[in-house]
Formats: structure tokens, C-alpha cells, sequence
């Protein structure tokens, strides 16, 4: 159901203004909206300093969050028990922010230089054997290059030149390196160096280049400092992440516990906004549930006595599609609160969908998931998922429904006399209390289309006495049009003798008398929007079609375990098969009686368009200045 709310006023000295919010904000009740403007009531002025704490507020959760994110403090981090004083707040921000950022950024010039020092890891092998030879050249120069694929040719054309120079007098070296690369080292005396460097230019070849902490070393100097401070270089960052994670257990709850103060201080300058004053006074309005409003009334005068006046503000001053909406209903329906929390909110005053989504959404899963087997998966798997959830949030709403989805297909299930298809008729000689899917098609249609009439049935009667209220005219076509779907059954099943034939002229006299009155009433598009009715009844056969498509995929996966060779291979196969028709018949289910409760049952009579219920309180921020 949708809880009364009640829009109240409050009054009270200007000066006391900033203590009231606070009581207000301890509360958590009001959802603050701004009084209506006067030439008497005036918006707060903000002052150049008030600007600017905001302003600096505003920066200082910014950097919280920072400091959060490079400490990685975890989410779910308790705050401190004890408040800090606001100067001692800022002050910690700003140092964990400061040593988060010289953390990371440790970390990061650490992982750098461990990534670049590991693509050395190749050059290292492949010239280490080269090396040996440098010491007798020790007057020489040494060349370290890498030729790429392609450049191999070089070693030959370099080997020619150079002996058609020196002689003798030069050593090159060469290593295969993976990806068709090679490693060459070039050994020549220090005249020929020039020429050397002018045919690697030509060919586009460089030598090896070095790290900055190793420049102006030769390969051979470098190699043995490069690898050692490799070695060094795991035990540097570890350390490093161990202060990252101590700096997080110390700075984590001070940070949670002065965001928090922070956001607060943030919502009550943010919450005078929303208030009015006069020279002397102040005035505050908002929305609180009906069943509240006592208790405020009893705080505030507790803490302010007769200086600040609580009086709820008369109905005919207020119109409902401005009041938010608070859905609250008993434990058994409140997990289906989510499903309707997927599309907008109802208005306030219109109709709460949540206890008919609680009965019929799992009915219409059970009877298109209808097995046993399955059933007993599926709750298997949300009771992991309950017992796995905290508190009360989507998760365990989402295992709660599955549970009952679950039940009502267990009830099925044996109504039809399936588990995992036929296998339970041959195993243990179950059978159908009811119908059997697999035969039964088209009684199993006629349940199909008969729970569709209900449904959209109960829909119109609905929307009917929805609308009684504010649109007699719609009310009164919703109703001839529920009384027009009876007739029309009634008449099909007369003429199929399922309730006396001697009806079926009386109800066709009914059927032709009420619809010229539904054109009179809605105009010429009563017969359309009739017809659109009837359309939507014939679409709730979609649950005969995925019920047996259910179990005719579970048949067929019993029959390959005997289609194989290997029984082995024919039970894996089975498995599987049943393990893809299980996640189809959780999967389709689920978005089918979706649609037909959100297109053709809310169609009859869902007013969307609610004011979501957000009470001004700590770690909330107040609603918009436009709510």
C-alpha cells in the first residue's frame, strides 16, 4: 500500500533556523519542500562567506573521496565512533590525501621500473655470451644493437665492409632473440668507429638504449647493476603496499566518520534553501508519513519548547501527484517491492501494485516452470543467495522471490507430475494430478487464457475504482468494459456448452446492449480499446507455449542419455542440456510475467509518475529545491 503522508509547517524564530534543521536532520522524517513564496516570506539570502564554506565543503569530500580511492579503502569500512571537531576533520583529509598520492604515485614509479627492467630480461640473455669477448677490446668500442625481422642481411654486408677495412681487426656477434629478432654485438677500434655508427645510421639501426638511472654506462657496466636492481625491486613495492594498506586502516575510519560530518554540515546549508523567513521568523514544510507526525511534534517541543510550532497544512492546500510516496506493506509482499520499483512509482493516492504482483507473478513463473526438479534447484540457489545477503537490500529481496517462485513451481510440479521432464514418470512412477504439459495442450491453453481474463479482469475493476474518485467518465468505461470481458467469456463458454447453452442468447442481448453505451461513454475508441483488451487476454497463452516448450526441452534431454554409445557420454550430455533448459525456464519465466504484469495487467489502471520519499537526514542530502 501507499502510506498516508501528511505535508506539516514549521515555524519558529529566525535565529533558532540552523538548530531546528539539525533536529530535523537527527530525525530523518521530513522530506523538505520550499513554502510557498509571499511578499512576506523570502528565500534565505546566502552570505559571501556561507558561498564560500560551501564551495570549500564541496572540495574537501572531493578529497576524501581521492584519498579513498589511491588508499583503497574498503567500501564497507565502519566510521569512528567519535565525531572530530571540523578543523581536525580538514586536517586529516588533506594529509591522507597528500600520502595516498606520494603511495601511488611510489607505487607506480616502482611497477614502471619493474615493467621496463623485465623487457631487459631478453637483451640480457642474448648478450651476456656476447659479452665475454668485449674485455679484449677494452681500447675498442662496442656496438649493442637488435636487428629486426628483415635486417638479418646486415650482419653479412657489415662483416664485408668492415674486413675490406680492418682486416682482422673487428669481431661481431650475433644471437637469435624470439619473434625473428636479433641480438648483435660489433667490436671495432675506436678510428673505425665513426664508420660504423654511419652504416647502422643507414641501415636504421640503434643500439640498445638504457634506462635513465643507467645512462652514460656501457651494456656491460649496466647489466650487472640493471640486474640487481631488478632483484631488489619486488621486495621495494611490497613494502610500499604494505604502507598503502596500514595508511588505509588508519586513515579509513576518520575518513568515513568526517566524510560523513561533512556531508551533513553540506545538506543543512543546503536544507536552508528550502526554508522561508521573515524578518523574525522562519518557516519549514515538508512531507512526513501521517503515523509520524506525533513524534515530531513531541521533539521539537521537547527540544525548543513553544518557540517552535509543528501544524500540519489542511489537504485542500496541497495536491496529491506533489506528495511523495512511501510503498510499505506486509513482510510477505515487501520483497516484490523491487519489481515495482523497476518502472516509475505510482502516483500518491493511486494504487499500490505490489500485493498483486506478490500473488501472480510467482503463479505465472510456477506454471511455466512447473517442475519439481527445477524447483528444487532454483531454491537451493536462492537460499545460497539469502543466506549470503546482508540486511535488507536487493539481494535478499531478489532471493525471497525466487524462493517463492520456486514454491509455486514445486506446487506445479507435481500437479503436473514432472521432475526434470519425464524422468521422475520413469524413475519412480510419478504421474500428473491434474494434466500432463506434455498431452495436455490445449487444456493447458484454456488455464492460460482463463488466468489472463482474471487477471486483466481484476485490472479493470482496479482502475475502476481508482478513477471513481476524480474521472466518473473513466471509471464508468473500465467498469462496462470488465462487465463486457464476463459477457464475452461467459458467451464463448455457452456456445461451447460449457455452462448451459440457454444462456448464451440472454448474455449476447447483454453484450449488445452495454456496448452502445461504452461508445457513448468513451467515444469511438471503446470498440478498439475493447478489442486491445481482448488481445491481451489471448496474450497470456504465452505461458502454455513456454510451459511446454519447458518441458519438452527436459523430454528431450532425457532421451540422450540413451542416444550415445556411452551411457557416460549420454548423462553428460543430458546434464548439460538440463543445466541450458533450467537457465531458460529461470530467464524466460521471469521476463514474461514481467511484461504481462507491466504492458497488459498495469496498463488498466497504474498512474505513474511518483515523487520518490527522501527524508532530510544524516547522509542524505534534502530534495531539490523544485520537489
Amino acid at each position: 500500500m501507499i502510506l498516508a503522508m501528511s505535508r506539516v509547517r514549521i515555524l519558529g524564530p529566525r535565529p533558532k533556523l540552523a538548530e531546528v534543521l539539525g533536529a530535523l536532520q537527527d530525525l530523518g522524517l521530513i522530506h523538505l519542500a520550499p513554502p510557498p513564496e509571499t511578499s512576506v516570506l523570502t528565500p534565505v539570502l546566502t552570505s559571501p562567506r556561507e558561498e564560500r564554506l560551501r564551495l570549500r565543503l564541496g572540495r574537501l569530500l572531493e578529497d576524501a573521496a581521492v584519498a579513498g580511492r589511491l588508499l583503497e579503502v574498503p567500501p564497507a569500512t565502519p566510521a569512528a565512533k567519535t565525531p572530530l571537531p571540523l578543523p581536525r576533520t580538514v586536517r586529516l583529509i588533506v594529509r591522507a590525501r597528500r600520502e595516498g598520492e606520494r603511495l601511488v604515485a611510489r607505487i607506480e614509479s616502482l611497477e614502471e621500473e619493474q615493467a621496463l627492467l623485465a623487457r631487459y630480461e631478453a637483451v640480457f640473455q642474448a648478450f651476456e655470451p656476447l659479452l665475454r669477448s668485449q674485455p679484449r677490446w677494452a681500447s675498442g668500442r662496442a656496438y649493442h644493437v637488435v636487428l629486426r625481422p628483415g635486417q638479418k642481411e646486415m650482419v653479412a654486408r657489415l662483416r664485408s665492409e668492415l674486413g675490406a677495412l680492418l682486416g682482422d681487426a673487428f669481431e661481431i656477434r650475433d644471437h637469435p632473440l624470439p619473434a625473428d629478432e636479433t641480438a648483435l654485438l660489433i667490436l671495432v677500434p675506436a678510428h673505425a668507429a665513426p664508420r660504423v655508427e654511419q652504416w647502422l645510421a643507414a641501415g636504421r639501426v640503434s643500439e640498445v638504449s638504457l634506462p635513465a638511472g643507467f645512462a652514460g654506462k656501457s651494456l656491460a657496466e649496466a647489466m650487472p647493476a640493471m640486474q640487481e636492481r631488478r632483484r631488489q625491486l619486488p621486495a621495494e613495492l611490497a613494502a610500499t603496499r604494505r604502507a598503502r594498506a596500514e595508511a588505509a586502516r588508519r586513515y579509513g575510519p576518520l575518513l568515513r566518520q568526517g566524510t560523513g560530518q561533512l556531508r551533513d554540515l553540506l545538506a543543512r546549508l543546503e536544507a536552508r534553501d528550502l526554508s522561508r523567513v521573515t524578518a523574525h521568523a522562519f518557516v519549514i514544510e515538508g512531507w512526513l508519513p501521517s503515523d509520524s507526525r506525533a513524534r515530531v511534534a513531541r521533539t521539537l517541543e521537547r527540544d525548543f519548547g513553544a518557540e517552535v510550532v509543528l501544524e500540519e497544512v489542511a489537504q485542500d492546500r496541497w495536491t496529491a501527484e506533489t506528495a511523495p510516496v512511501v510503498l510499505r506493506n506486509p513482510r510477505l509482499f515487501r520483497p516484490f517491492e523491487l519489481l515495482v520499483s523497476l518502472v516509475p512509482l505510482p502516483r500518491y493516492g493511486s494504487i499500490d501494485p505490489t500485493p498483486f504482483v506478490a500473488v501472480f507473478f510467482p503463479m505465472f513463473f510456477g506454471l511455466m516452470l512447473g517442475d519439481i526438479g527445477y524447483a528444487a534447484l532454483l531454491f537451493g540457489l536462492a537460499y545460497l543467495l539469502r543466506r549470503r545477503s546482508a540486511g535488507e537490500g536487493w539481494r535478499r529481496s531478489v532471493a525471497e522471490i525466487l524462493i517463492a517462485c520456486a514454491c509455486f513451481s514445486g506446487i506445479f510440479g507435481a500437479l503436473f507430475g514432472e521432475f526434470f521432464g519425464d524422468l521422475g514418470r520413469r524413475a519412480f512412477g510419478l504421474h500428473a494430478l491434474w494434466f500432463d504439459r506434455e498431452e495436455a495442450i490445449v487444456p493447458f491453453l484454456i488455464l492460460a487464457v482463463s488466468l489472463g481474463a482474471v487477471h486483466m479482469l481484476l485490472g479493470l475493476v482496479i482502475g475502476a475504482v481508482s478513477a471513481f474518485a476524480g474521472h466518473r467518465r473513466q471509471a464508468i468505461g473500465r467498469g462496462l468494459a470488465a462487465v463486457m470481458l464476463v459477457l464475452v467469456i461467459l458467451a464463448l463458454l455457452a456456445s461451447v456448452e460449457v455452462v448451459p447453452r440457454g444462456l448464451l442468447t440472454p448474455l449476447t442481448v447483454g453484450i449488445l446492449v452495454i456496448f452502445p453505451i461504452m461508445v457513448v461513454v468513451e467515444g469511438v475508441v471503446a470498440p478498439v480499446e475493447f478489442l486491445s483488451t481482448l488481445g491481451k487476454v489471448l496474450s497470456y497463452s504465452r505461458i502454455m507455449a513456454l510451459g511446454t516448450a519447458s518441458v519438452m526441452l527436459a523430454v528431450v534431454a532425457n532421451e540422450m542419455s540413451g542416444a550415445f554409445g556411452s551411457v557416460i557420454v549420454g548423462v553428460i550430455f543430458a546434464l548439460l542440456f538440463h543445466l541450458v533448459n533450467f537457465a531458460l525456464g529461470v530467464m524466460s519465466p521471469a521476463i514474461h510475467a514481467l511484461r504481462l504484469h507491466y504492458v497488459e495487467f498495469f496498463g488498466n489502471f497504474y498512474s505513474p509518475g511518483g515523487v520518490a520519499y527522501r527524508p532530510f537526514g544524516h547522509g542524505t542530502p534534502p530534495p531539490s529545491r523544485a520537489t
